[in-house]
């Protein structure tokens, strides 16, 4: 039997950075929200991803009040990098534009935001299952769920917040022939490896026999990625291969350690339009994915919950729907600037090594276009970001 349901202005699906950041905005600034998550708070809060939170970004916590979500950790010493050919390039970390950005891990960014939202009161209900939406064209949508316990809920709201990635139930529950999906295949994987190792000797090498990337995930964690063929398999990669091709791609010996996770990534960019059905408003990776070379998908997402919670709040406090209806529009003019740098730089820095994907041709052009960038204080802050915030 459904229980009776619960009322609130804003259900929040996913607690994930977008969504708790949201929940953060509108609840500090009166809005009733409830935020529901299929997996337990453990699981969320281990979930390991992008790790540096952009200048921007850094920006928007301040002006919302939220410094303290930004106590994240310090880059180890000597860490970022950019290597050709075995030969490491300079790169300015101490640019002022760089000092901005913060590496702060996405599982604990989560968990600061995890704690402000239940420490001021919000209500998040984790290991909700069998997530279902419904009514999104009504006044009164729904989202209902089974709790802990086995019982079946529901919660009715002027609004919901699809904040749970490219495989949630948010975007699959607008009926077909609604969203038009723009997508473009890359080629290319990357092979993801969360390793125990610091990030001391960490940033980004273009190398003949591909791309290859040791980026800080704390002070003892690091992930490491390695561009390989579509159809390689994990059976082809085993530890020691690892770190043999890690070093192949620097010139030099990384430090090894203890592997924890690896899997196959192949690289995509993918946006879907409009990013809002009904009630129903799509956020991050359900609304957009960017190639993790662009190390702007965690912004993005930023983006999307700051606004949003600024047309949900213009329309509680003055009726003023306005900016509600144009949140795709608003969003969608800042993910296609950011699907243009992403497969830039991601175009720019694969076809710069293994020329067996894009030709010899394009190798030349985009070492040519390396070269041109680093000749510029701009490419320095640019390159000095990705080398420590890679998704």
């Amino acid at each position: 039997m459904v229980q009776p349901s619960d009322q609130t202005t804003v259900v929040i699906v996913g607690a994930g950075v977008a969504g708790l950041t949201l929940g953060n905005f509108l609840r500090r600034n009166g809005v009733g929200c409830v935020i529901v998550e299929k997996n337990s708070r453990e699981y969320v809060e281990q979930r390991q991803r992008a790790g540096t939170v952009d200048a921007r970004g850094v920006r928007m916590y301040r002006a919302w009040g939220l410094d303290e979500v930004l106590e994240g950790e310090s880059l180890p010493d000597g860490a970022g990098g950019f290597w050709i050919d075995g030969d490491e390039l300079p790169i300015d970390l101490d640019d002022e534009d760089n000092k901005d950005s913060i590496l702060c891990p996405q599982q604990i960014l989560v968990r600061n935001l995890t704690d402000v939202f239940l420490r001021e009161g919000g209500d998040l209900r984790f290991q909700a299952a069998d997530v279902t939406l419904g009514d999104l064209d009504s006044e009164h949508p729904f989202v209902r769920y089974r709790d802990a316990g086995g019982a079946d809920r529901a919660v009715r709201c002027d609004f919901i917040a699809g904040c749970d990635g490219d495989r949630g139930v948010s975007r699959a529950s607008i009926p077909a022939g609604v969203l038009t999906r723009y997508s473009h295949e890359y080629g290319y994987a990357w092979l993801s490896v969360l390793a125990a190792v610091p990030g001391t000797s960490a940033g980004m090498a273009i190398h003949s026999r591909g791309l290859a990337g040791l980026i800080p995930r704390g002070a003892n964690a690091s992930r490491i990625y390695l561009q390989i063929p579509l159809d390689a398999t994990l059976e082809q990669w085993p530890d020691e291969r690892i770190w043999s091709e890690l070093a192949a791609r620097y010139g030099s010996p990384r430090e090894a350690g203890p592997i924890i996770t690896k899997q196959i990534v192949p690289l995509r960019s993918v946006v879907h339009e409009p990013m809002a059905h009904g009630r129903l408003h799509l956020l991050g990776d359900a609304a957009h994915i960017v190639p993790p070379m662009s190390a702007k998908g965690i912004n993005l997402a930023l983006n999307d919950a700051e606004t949003l919670a600024r047309a949900v709040i213009e329309k509680e406090r003055t009726g003023d729907s306005t900016l509600l209806g144009r949140y795709s529009e608003d969003c969608l003019r800042h993910v296609w600037n950011y699907q243009a740098f992403a497969a830039w730089i991601t175009d720019t820095m694969h076809d710069a090594g293994d020329p067996s994907y894009a030709g010899e041709f394009r190798r030349k052009i985009a070492r040519a276009e390396l070269q041109r960038q680093f000749a510029s204080p701009t490419a320095n802050r640019l390159f000095g970001e990705l080398t420590s915030g890679v998704n």
